[in-house]
C-alpha cells in the first residue's frame, strides 16, 4: 500500500512552525502524506539572528518568512493560524479555537520559552530574546536609555542608563555582547557626539567559570580575550540572586547598578504539553523514546526545543540543527509505520557549532575541527547566510551584512513607539 493510501483521511498535524515542525511538514508532504501545521503566528523566524535584529543590524522581516509562502502550491499542507487549547492523545483529537480536528499522527514542535532559573524578579525585571518582538523591545529599550542619557546632567543616574548587562554566558549572550559593543562604540558613537561613551559599560555575566560551555576551553578562552579587547567587562563564576527596577543582586552578595538587564540565560519547554497530560523531564521537556515517539502513544512525537533526548547519557542541546533533524526523523518514521514499516531510532549526527563574537571573530567547531578567528567568522556567514529561508531574506540580510562591514554603520537605529 502506498503512503497516500495508507494515510488518507488520517492528517498529520504538527503544531509549531519553528525549525522541528518546519522541516517535518516539508518531509511529509513530499512523502505525499496529508499535513495540518499549526502555528499562532503566520511566518517562521530563523531565531540565530535574532540579536541582530535587537542590535540594530537587521530588520525583523528580514529574518522572518510567511509559512503560507513556503508550502505554497502543496495541496496537501493546510495551515491553521491559531494556538492549541486542547490535546486529546487517546481520542486523536486537538482543538484550536472552536476548530476540532482529528489526526493520525501528532507531531508537537512547540519550541521552548525562557527559563529564568527562579531567579527572584527575572521575569519582571530582565528583557529575554526569544521572539522578533523581543528583539524589537530590546532594540527600542537600549536606543530610549541612549537618549534620556543625553539628558541627564547627574552622573550616576546617566551611568546607570549607561550600564547594559546580559546575563548568560552561551552563544546567544557572547554573540550579543560583541554585537552590542560594536553598535555602541561605532554608530551610535556617531550619533551622540555630546555622550561621552567611555561612560558606557556592556557586562556579560556568566554562572560557570567558562564562556560558551559547549565549546572547547580554548574557544572559550578565545571568546572571552576578544570580548574584553572590544571593551566588554566579563564576570565568569557570578550567580545572580535577585534583578530589581534599577539593579540586579549576586549571590556573593555584591549589587549592580543598571538600567538594562538581557536575559539570555537558557530556555525551557512551556506548560502546554503537561497541561495536555503528557510526562515532563528536566526543563519541562517531553522523554520520548529513541524514535522521538512518548511512551505509551505511539502516534505522538516530540521534536526540537520540547523533545528531552539523551545522548551519551547526556540531553541534546536546545538548537535549531537538533530541532530540524529529529522533525525529519519523526516524519521518516510516520511514513515508514504507514507502509507497515518499523519506526527507526533517531541518530543525531552533530555537524557543527558556531558562534560569531563581531567582525572577523568567531568561534567554530566543525567536523571535529575547532576554528577561531577570521576563518571562523566566514564560515559563520555562509552557514548562515544559505540556511536563510527565501532569495529576499538572503539578499537583504546580505546586504545590510555588506554594508556594515564596509561602513561601519547599523541601518536600523529605530525606536519602535509601540515595542
Amino acid at each position: 500500500m502506498s503512503v497516500q493510501g495508507a494515510l488518507e483521511g488520517r492528517p498529520v498535524i504538527i503544531v509549531g512552525a519553528g525549525f522541528g515542525g518546519l522541516f517535518a511538514a516539508r518531509r511529509l508532504a513530499r512523502g505525499g502524506a496529508q499535513v495540518v501545521l499549526i502555528d499562532r503566528r503566520n511566518f517562521h523566524t530563523f531565531t540565530p539572528l535574532l540579536y541582530q535584529v535587537a542590535a540594530a543590524e537587521l530588520e525583523p522581516e528580514e529574518i522572518a518568512y510567511p509559512v503560507r509562502t513556503i508550502f505554497r502550491g502543496q495541496r496537501n499542507v493546510r495551515i491553521v493560524l491559531g494556538e492549541v487549547q486542547r490535546v486529546d492523545v487517546l481520542a486523536r483529537t486537538l482543538q484550536v479555537g472552536q476548530l476540532v480536528l482529528d489526526f493520525g499522527d501528532l507531531i508537537l514542535a512547540t519550541g521552548s520559552t525562557t527559563s529564568f532559573f527562579g531567579v527572584q524578579g527575572a521575569p519582571e525585571h530582565t528583557l529575554p530574546l526569544k521572539t522578533p518582538g523581543d528583539a524589537v523591545r530590546l532594540r527600542s529599550h537600549i536606543l530610549g536609555c541612549l537618549e534620556q542619557a543625553a539628558l541627564q546632567p547627574e552622573k550616576a543616574e546617566r551611568m546607570r542608563l549607561m550600564t547594559f548587562v546580559i546575563v548568560g554566558g552561551g552563544p546567544t549572550g557572547v554573540e550579543y555582547a560583541g554585537a552590542l559593543a560594536e553598535l555602541i562604540r561605532g554608530p551610535l558613537a556617531r550619533d551622540f557626539p555630546l555622550l561621552d561613551l567611555r561612560e558606557v559599560r556592556v557586562i556579560l555575566v556568566e554562572a560557570s567559570r567558562t564562556l560558551l560551555g559547549v565549546f572547547p576551553e580554548r574557544l572559550g578562552e578565545y571568546a572571552l580575550r576578544r570580548l574584553r579587547g572590544m571593551g566588554v567587562e566579563v564576570r565568569l563564576a557570578a550567580r545572580v540572586l535577585s534583578v530589581g527596577w534599577r539593579s540586579l543582586n549576586f549571590e556573593e552578595g555584591r549589587a549592580l547598578e543598571a538600567a538594562s538587564v538581557v536575559w539570555t540565560a537558557g530556555v525551557r519547554d512551556g506548560p502546554a504539553p503537561a497541561r495536555w497530560g503528557l510526562p515532563t523531564a528536566r526543563d519541562g521537556r517531553v522523554p520520548v523514546e529513541s524514535t522521538l515517539q512518548v511512551a505509551g502513544h505511539p502516534h505522538v512525537y516530540v521534536v526540537g526545543d520540547g523533545a528531552y533526548i539523551e545522548l551519551d547519557g547526556a540531553p541534546l542541546p536546545m538548537l535549531a540543527p537538533v530541532a530540524i533533524q529529529a522533525g525529519e526523523a519523526a516524519a521518516d518514521n510516520i511514513l515508514r509505520t504507514a507502509v507497515g514499516r518499523p519506526a527507526r531510532a533517531f541518530r543525531y549526527r552533530d555537524k557543527g557549532t558556531m558562534a560569531t563574537i563581531g567582525r572577523n571573530k568567531a568561534v567554530a567547531i566543525l567536523g571535529g575541527r575547532g576554528f577561531s578567528g577570521f576563518v571562523a567568522w566566514v564560515i559563520w556567514l555562509a552557514i548562515h547566510i544559505s540556511s536563510l529561508i527565501g532569495f529576499r531574506n538572503r539578499l537583504l540580510v546580505l546586504t545590510n551584512w555588506a554594508w556594515d562591514y564596509l561602513f561601519f554603520e547599523r541601518g536600523v537605529r529605530l525606536i519602535d513607539p509601540n515595542p
